[in-house]
């Protein structure tokens, strides 16, 4: 247990950010998983859609500090990669 006031304030601090960081990250999994269902249908225009929704969301998570840059572009490299083989 925290023994400084100051180190009692770290540990609430820590708790809220936790709880705001995971409702961040539930909601970019929440759009991929969008994507990864239209592509699963064979919805290529439905799929094109929710990765232009979803790509904001994803760079939002990288300046917040939630995902790392290169995870980020690696994620929508490939989905889109995946949407363009859908298309053909």
């Amino acid at each position: 247990m925290a023994n400084h006031a100051s180190s009692k304030k770290r540990i609430r601090r820590n708790a809220r950010r936790a709880d705001i960081n995971g409702a961040r990250r539930t909601r970019i999994r929440t759009f991929v998983k969008k994507i990864e269902m239209a592509l699963a249908s064979g919805d290529a225009k439905g799929a094109d859609e929710a990765l232009k929704v979803a790509q904001p969301e994803i760079q939002r998570g990288v300046a917040k500090g939630i995902m790392h840059k290169n995870t980020a572009a690696r994620k929508m490299s490939r989905l889109s990669a995946r949407i363009k083989a859908i298309k053909k």
